[in-house]
């Protein structure tokens, strides 16, 4: 049974191991554990939401939930979930989905009309796994890395 919490600040080296514990978070996931406490602080100051899933004693899941409110769309508010992560050891175990459900009834409690996520290109069953649930690939995503001010 997992359950669904805000996350704390004492949770952050959990959520980070989670973050790390995949193919391309092993690789970016490599700063020093102050920056992310520095972050959660950041997190914690705003309307976003940081939420970890617990088993037991265990955090096994995390995602963060946006709330954007907007003028297109008839003024629509919008849900952008981020940094879905599930323990390895308990993928392709039905957590994800309950995680999904959590996140789209929170975003429902916002008020959003439209939840969204984008996954890297490379995360193919994670695309599986978001159709599965409903999600369609309907947008091109885009970024584009920022050098800090001097």
């Amino acid at each position: 049974m997992i359950r669904f919490r805000d996350a704390r600040r004492e949770d952050v080296a959990a959520i980070v191991a989670l973050l790390a514990d995949d193919e391309l978070g092993a690789t970016r996931e490599t700063a020093p554990l102050q920056t992310y406490l520095d972050a959660f602080d950041r997190i914690a100051a705003s309307e976003m939401q940081l939420v970890v899933g617990e088993a037991g004693d265990r955090i096994v899941a995390t995602y963060q939930l946006a709330i954007e409110h907007g003028l297109s769309l008839g003024g629509m508010t919008r849900a952008v979930v981020e940094g879905v992560r599930i323990a390895a050891a308990l993928r392709s175990q039905g957590l994800g989905a309950a995680l999904m459900a959590d996140a789209e009834a929170r975003a429902r409690k916002a008020g959003a009309g439209v939840i969204q996520l984008t996954t890297n290109k490379s995360r193919a069953r994670a695309h599986r796994f978001y159709e599965r649930l409903g999600f369609t690939a309907s947008h091109i995503g885009y970024k584009r890395t920022l050098a800090p001010e001097e």
